[in-house]
């Protein structure tokens, strides 16, 4: 029987060479498709080989690469099976030009594809020298007539201009100090929401480029912008806290025009705008918007609209060298919900269900008299008794408020605000509330989904889709914390301790990269890194660990998600000045000093009498993630060819370590906090001696065992706890704590009716009260990121360190949990990437799938070769790439892209 497996594995995978040609897709620009405004000077380009085939490589490529007057690159034929991240290597680009590229491929058996769609992209301007010489022309303004310091209503701004030639091309350059959506000629500029987005504006203010062209007419035309106060001036943070960057709103607009007799013209803000309100009175992030629809300026952005009565502007002299192009996919509409119910409390309150606990707004169609007022609150969850419950908004108001004009059917949507919901409660609506005129609207950043895990277990699931709803709700452009009370901040901790789990489910590389360049330019010169970023509280607060280690961990955890070396080339100096704060902060080698946060949120008691509360030494924590980041940076400085540094620091963790042992080790083997969380610190970050690392999984087993099989780990436990227990041979232990359904566990929010990850284990405790409102938010991912070991173990689909990005696959998956069936599918920046099993009978099945240019080592699971059966074959596939072998309980096999069918015989 091992002799048929073996010569039927042989010929599994070379195809036959007379088969149809590779061909190519998903071309992308910077992990974007087809973007406009790029201030890339040396643009990286990606692209999928698709086949039919089994073993498909690519072993040579040729790209082009051409502009309006002409061909700009012709690489010719490179021999590489590189096909991600390749950069551009032609004649200088210039600044707000468009360029199509073009690519083929030469497979492994020496055919050449054929060329590819065409994908383009347009720069935008490149640097502080080119957008003084030849890029804004545009001067700030800020509206000219006198403010209502109170509410700051939102900032209406307009220029009328004439165009009498054909037009070629249109580019609108546009930001704003706050919050800004544009019109010309009365349509909507773009589909983005919330813009300019958030970073730390007095560094880094990013623009949006728009191809306007469809939007201008032959003759009279004008541009409408609409400003709001947004993160720039509004309320962030406690304490009344505004005015952060800037007191006053304001915008910088330019479009530039190119006729198709090549002559030019750029329109841009100046003197010439007018000014005025209109129907948005109000908009705090926090706090809510109110429209008054009787204000409503019908057509202020039309051509034929008389401004005689607006005011001028001002013009401002602000810095343009903090200008950048957007780099992150911005933030965008997506699934809308009708109510699932529509009832009355027991209090007597107006309530809508929607089902989903989200982020966004309600749109919102009215009839009525004029000044007629609708309020609309938002909440999470009800009360015990069924009422509505918004105690744990703590400050915020996340109130809408609508004035009807009496003029028929007025439909309300905001602008410059959001909220975190499952439910509204309606007043000012007369009689009864019909469903159909409530829709509410998801708003998060763009990320393509990338991953899907299902399984046998409902429970599991309902988890999944938790984890999903709870990136999406929070992935507002920055990682936020909690959407819907007076928070919404971007925490260091939060998003580390997330961060791989978020780079399967979506595409978060830019998105990240972009938030990394935000956290250098909120470090302190000392190499500290705030707890929130952009940074709203404390200039000078210290670093917290587990916090401020997102700055070696997230751009490690990208490299090893999407094989992009260059987040590790672009953080670099972020990364070793974070671990210079901490060498700086240390007394022989340890890290014991300053403020932590800790494990933040672990299992704690009430008048805890017998020690069960799971409190770990901040300290231990604080030398655990030290030697986390320094072992980061000598894997770094590998990669990146730094051989003194990853010296340096190797000699750095084997003292951190030392020092750790001698501090927070007795002789026996105990660690001086006998946690979940110390335990799991300590065997995931390879704090112990080899010879002890043994008896310290079995005490955190026995420590699990203590507390009934529950988990009692907090922020900076919680993400390594299963790992751990899976590196150490106790998988069994860790699918106990995963289908754990009572308090604290994964599952119990799940019963408990949640549709998001909660911040905390018993956001609602089992009698149906809540835990204390002033910390208590029911969308919060961080214990969202159990999902990176239910894909990377339970699916067993991982990456191998050697070549990352899933550009060699790891496929090793774990039964258990009582679980007969498992799948799980990522998008690779190769192409589809899957793993899955199923237990029938007395056989188990596993279906995998690999994507072309890429490999993989395939572990399944079983004792022997002989009850393992491979299919389907065909006599043309006639090469093996690896012959399995065992490693432990399974079979290990080298197989290249393809998709393979495995029974396993128990």
């Amino acid at each position: 029987m091992r002799k048929t497996l073996f010569f039927f594995c042989a010929i599994l995978l070379i195809a036959t060479s007379i088969t149809a040609q590779v061909k190519l897709q998903n071309l992308l620009t910077e992990n974007l498709t087809n973007p406009v405004g790029i201030d890339v000077q040396q643009p990286r380009f990606s692209w999928q080989l698709v086949s039919d085939r089994r073993n498909v490589s690519q072993t040579a490529y040729e790209i082009t690469v051409s502009g309006a007057k002409g061909s700009m690159w012709k690489s010719g034929k490179i021999m590489s099976d590189r096909s991600v991240h390749v950069p551009y290597a032609g004649t200088a680009l210039q600044p707000g030009k468009k360029y199509t590229w073009e690519v083929r491929v030469w497979d492994n058996n020496g055919k050449p594809s054929p060329w590819s769609e065409p994908a383009f992209f347009q720069t935008a301007f490149f640097n502080p020298t080119d957008q003084i010489a030849i890029g804004w022309k545009a001067k700030w303004i800020e509206a000219g007539f006198i403010e209502d310091s109170i509410n700051r209503p939102a900032q209406y701004f307009r220029k009328q201009f004439s165009s009498n030639k054909k037009i070629a091309s249109a580019t609108a350059y546009i930001t704003a100090h706050g919050m800004y959506e544009a019109q010309i000629n009365g349509k909507r500029v773009g589909d983005y929401y919330l813009t300019p987005g958030w970073t730390s504006y007095k560094k880094r203010l990013q623009y949006q480029v728009y191809d306007v062209t469809n939007l201008l007419a032959n003759g009279n035309n004008a541009i409408g912008v609409m400003v709001g106060t947004g993160w720039y001036r509004g309320f962030l943070a406690w304490a009344g806290n505004k005015d952060i960057y800037g007191k006053k709103a304001g915008v910088l607009f330019q479009l530039d025009i190119n006729y198709t007799d090549g002559t030019t013209a750029t329109i841009v803000s100046d003197e010439s705008w007018k000014s005025s309100t209109g129907s948005i009175r109000y908009a705090e992030i926090y706090h809510g918007e109110t429209i008054d629809a009787r204000e409503e300026k019908t057509g202020w952005s039309t051509a034929n609209y008389n401004d005689a009565a607006w005011s001028g502007v001002r013009v401002e002299n602000y810095p343009n060298d903090i200008l950048l192009a957007t780099y992150n996919e911005p933030v965008k509409k997506h699934e809308s919900f009708k109510p699932v119910k529509v009832f009355t409390t027991p209090k007597g309150e107006k309530v809508i269900d929607f089902g989903q606990n989200l982020v966004g707004w309600v749109i919102v169609k009215a009839t009525g008299n004029a000044g007629d007022k609708i309020t609309i609150r938002h909440a999470e969850v009800l009360d015990k008794a069924g009422n509505f419950y918004i105690d744990n908004l703590r400050a915020a108001n996340a109130t809408a408020t609508y004035f009807l004009s009496g003029k028929g059917e007025d439909i309300f949507e905001p602008h410059f605000t959001f909220y975190g919901f499952r439910y509204i409660k309606i007043e000012g609506v007369a009689g009864e509330i019909k469903p159909e005129n409530f829709t509410a609207v998801a708003l998060y950043s763009a990320m393509k989904p990338t991953g899907t895990f299902t399984s046998s277990n409902p429970l599991i699931n309902q988890l999944q889709h938790n984890i999903q709803w709870g990136q999406k709700g929070n992935f507002l452009d920055v990682p936020t914390d909690c959407p819907q009370r007076d928070e919404r901040l971007g925490w260091t901790g939060d998003a580390q301790a997330f961060s791989r789990t978020a780079a399967f489910n979506f595409g978060v590389n830019n998105f990240f990269a972009k938030w990394l360049r935000d956290v250098e330019a909120d470090q302190q010169p000392n190499g500290s890194v705030p707890f929130v970023v952009p940074n709203v509280l404390q200039p000078g607060a210290g670093a917290s660990t587990g916090w401020a280690d997102a700055a070696t961990i997230i751009p490690w955890n990208m490299y090893l998600a999407y094989g992009d070396k260059k987040i590790l080339e672009d953080q670099y100096s972020s990364m070793k000045a974070w671990v210079g704060y901490m060498e700086n902060a240390s007394k022989n080698y340890l890290w014991n000093t300053g403020f932590h946060f800790g494990d933040w949120l672990f299992y704690s008691l009430n008048d805890d009498r017998d020690g069960k509360s799971a409190v770990t030494d901040k300290y231990m924590i604080a030398q655990c993630f030290f030697a986390n980041s320094v072992q980061i940076m000598i894997n770094t400085a590998k990669v990146l060819g730094k051989e003194d540094d990853a010296q340096r620091y190797a000699e750095l963790l084997k003292n951190l370590k030392d020092a750790f042992v001698k501090e927070y080790l007795t002789p026996n083997g105990r660690l001086i906090s006998s946690t979940q969380t110390a335990y799991v610190l300590a065997l995931n970050f390879d704090m112990l001696p080899e010879n002890l690392r043994e008896e310290a999984a079995e005490r955190l087993v026995t420590n699990i065992e203590s507390y009934n099989n529950h988990l009692t780990t907090g922020f900076l436990g919680t993400p390594y706890l299963c790992d751990v227990l899976s590196r150490f041979g106790k998988t069994d232990v860790a699918f106990t704590l995963l289908m754990q359904d009572t308090y604290p566990s994964w599952l119990y929010p799940v019963k408990m009716g949640a549709t998001t990850i909660w911040e905390r284990w018993d956001g609602i405790k089992p009698d149906s009260t809540f835990q204390t409102p002033t910390m208590n938010s029911y969308n919060h991912y961080a214990y969202g990121a159990i999902g990176d070991w239910m894909y990377r173990v339970v699916a067993g689909l991982d990456t191998y360190e050697d070549e990352p990005g899933y550009k060699h696959i790891k496929i090793k998956p774990h039964i258990g949990g009582g679980l007969t069936n498992v799948s799980a599918s990522l998008q690779t920046y190769y192409g589809k990437a899957s793993s899955g099993w199923k237990i029938e009978g007395d056989k188990i099945s596993m279906d995998v799938e690999i994507p072309a240019n890429t490999r993989a080592t395939v572990f399944v699971p079983a004792t022997s070769a002989d009850v393992i059966k491979i299919s389907p074959l065909t006599a043309s596939e006639s090469q093996l790439i690896g012959v399995g072998h065992r490693e432990n309980d399974y079979i290990v096999f080298k197989i290249g892209s393809g998709k393979y069918h495995f029974e396993i015989s128990k």
